[in-house]
């Protein structure tokens, strides 16, 4: 039985698979949140309506099944543009599910009304705006799908709260909110709203059956894959950059398999990171741009040649590009591939494994050269690591990160120059074991991502590592963690500076203006929220402190570390525009 529009809703979240529901609660989606837990969904109820949807991103990049947040109107609504737009741009799939003012009163001064198609529609893949309570059912199973064919993204539900509620009780609302004058004008304002509400019930009770629709994976054409097969098979030092994008539909472990299958060197970037597990001999890790420049064959798997490649400059001209990408826009990005295979990225590498098996022999001196070129790297780290300063070394803290986490660990980044760095130290330990924000390069996404992490992965270690910046977007979720029991472990690089920007201007300008921060006790805003918290101020002292930060969590308690990092130039001129 659907007593109300919210029933409905949550019917097809059940029916889709959807465990968790992100909100920040409001008075236009309660009963989308009731009739959730209703029905077995976990409604996790969070401080700021960004972390909600950051939250729900997670989830559809860990699970497959698009994550679903639910916000009130107006504000509620405009909270998650950043959040929103970061996860189109990192193709994520959710669905946000928005509030609204009652249909008959939008446009006339409501609580919260704003016109909410204009501002949301540019960060998100589809708005719908229902206005009739059969069809909430329907949308939502429509934005699952939209969600997850072509290139993954966000799709945007409004909701109007009369549409939510009881019929009983807003048949109330509206004979309430009528004139009981007898002029023509009450009178056909009454027939009016009469009408209005007959509208928004026809056919109310006939409820289908929630059903799931399939999305269409996109497929590269045959004789593209038979192309890029062929460049293989004449390449002398070709090379593979592989992005999330190959892990939005196709298995990991297929994936990988086919990568060893291909035999080739690979540089692994965003939710790919980890796909190969820790210490894969045809991962490469550093050098990526000398690597580019001198490879004759270059496969961009779901990676566009956007300012992380340079805008295709890491790739000369005389080389054999071939771009694997669900979006012909990010394939022809900057620089026209040479082959272009525009389906599933993850799909293309399974095929092209079935076409070229070659296992890597006959680039044995090639994988063999950036081999020996990581570990010059890896030992260069390692001296850094070792030189002692009146705080914490940065990378000593990261290799001690690196070292000491979990073999199902999960690493969530949110910074600049200390996440940075973490990105060459910090080894995922397998598929989907990184977050990070995508290409938006947004601050702030941290505390959503861990909690739709640790929720997703039940059990997980969860390392949290954020810019002491960066901390301060999502700091009350500490609050969040500790409320809903999740286990978070937060280590903040706290070097009292938004480094990766002061660094340059500082450099360019001669000037530090905006940039400073102070050796803030992260550790005691942890402690007062419930949390465990730890303050690290001297490299000797790492080992201990991620041990009883362990230690913390594996009891189920949230923890913070507040790390105090002596200043490094590990990341000299690594400013990106």
């Amino acid at each position: 039985m659907h007593s109300h529009g919210g029933d409905r809703i949550a019917a097809v979240l059940q029916a889709q698979g959807v465990r968790l529901l992100f909100t920040l609660c409001g008075g236009h989606i309660s009963p989308i949140l009731t009739a959730s837990k209703a029905r077995g969904i976990r409604v996790v109820d969070v401080r700021d309506e960004a972390t909600a949807v950051f939250a729900a991103d997670a989830v559809g990049r860990l699970s497959g099944v698009p994550g679903v947040a639910a916000v009130t109107a107006g504000p509620g609504l405009t909270n998650t543009i950043t959040a929103l737009k970061n996860a189109q741009l990192a193709q994520s799939p959710l669905i946000l599910l928005g509030g609204a003012a009652p249909t008959a009163l939008q446009g006339r001064g409501a609580l919260q009304d704003i016109a909410q198609r204009p501002i949301v529609a540019a960060s998100v893949k589809l708005v719908m705006r229902v206005r009739r309570v059969r069809d909430l059912g329907p949308a939502v199973e429509k934005a699952f799908a939209a969600a997850r064919e072509g290139v993954p993204g966000p799709v945007f539900i409004e909701c109007p709260v009369d549409l939510l509620y009881d019929e009983a009780i807003v048949r109330r609302w509206y004979g309430e909110g009528s004139s009981k004058g007898t002029s023509i004008a009450d009178r056909l304002q009454r027939l009016y709203l009469r009408r209005h509400v007959e509208g928004m019930f026809t056919r109310a009770h006939d409820v289908p059956v929630p059903r799931v629709v399939d999305a269409v994976v996109p497929v590269a054409r045959h004789a593209a894959v038979a192309a890029a097969a062929t460049a293989l098979g004449k390449a002398e030092r070709p090379l593979m950059v592989i992005g999330s994008q190959a892990l939005a539909v196709a298995d990991a472990p297929r994936v990988a398999a086919a990568i060893g299958r291909l035999g080739l060197p690979v540089y692994l970037s965003g939710m790919a990171r980890g796909l190969l597990g820790r210490s894969h001999p045809l991962h490469m890790r550093h050098n990526r741009r000398e690597a580019l420049r001198e490879a004759d064959c270059v496969i961009l798997a779901g990676v566009p040649c956007d300012f992380r490649l340079d805008y295709g400059r890491h790739i000369r001209r005389s080389s054999t590009l071939v771009a694997a990408n669900r979006s012909r826009r990010d394939a022809y990005l900057n620089r026209r591939p040479d082959i272009a295979a525009i389906g599933d990225a993850g799909s293309f590498l399974q095929s092209l494994a079935e076409w070229y098996d070659d296992q890597g022999a006959r680039w044995r001196d090639w994988i063999g050269q950036l081999s020996a070129r990581d570990e010059d790297r890896e030992l260069e780290i390692e001296r850094q690591a070792g030189s002692s300063g009146e705080f914490v070394n940065p990378i000593a803290l990261l290799r001690g990160i690196d070292g000491i986490a979990g073999d199902d660990a999960i690493f969530v980044a949110d910074g600049g120059d200390f996440v940075g760095t973490a990105s060459y130290i910090v080894r995922p330990r397998g598929p989907r074991g990184w977050l990070d924000p995508g290409a938006f390069g947004t601050l702030g996404v941290g505390a959503g991502f861990a909690l739709g992490a640790a929720l997703s992965r039940p059990g997980a270690e969860v390392w949290l590592l954020l810019g002491d910046g960066a901390s301060g977007y999502g700091l009350a979720e500490i609050d969040t963690f500790v409320r809903h029991g999740v286990p978070v472990i937060a280590v903040v690089g706290n070097d009292a500076a938004w480094t990766q920007i002061a660094r340059e201007q500082v450099k360019l300008l001669k000037d530090d203006v905006g940039t400073v921060l102070a050796r803030t006790a992260y550790e005691e805003v942890a402690k007062g929220f419930g949390a465990e918290g730890i303050s690290l101020t001297k490299s000797a002292d790492i080992a201990g402190a991620l041990t009883r930060a362990r230690a913390a969590a594996k009891a189920g308690r949230p923890v913070l570390v507040n790390a105090w990092l002596d200043r490094t130039d590990f990341r000299e001129g690594s400013i990106s525009i």
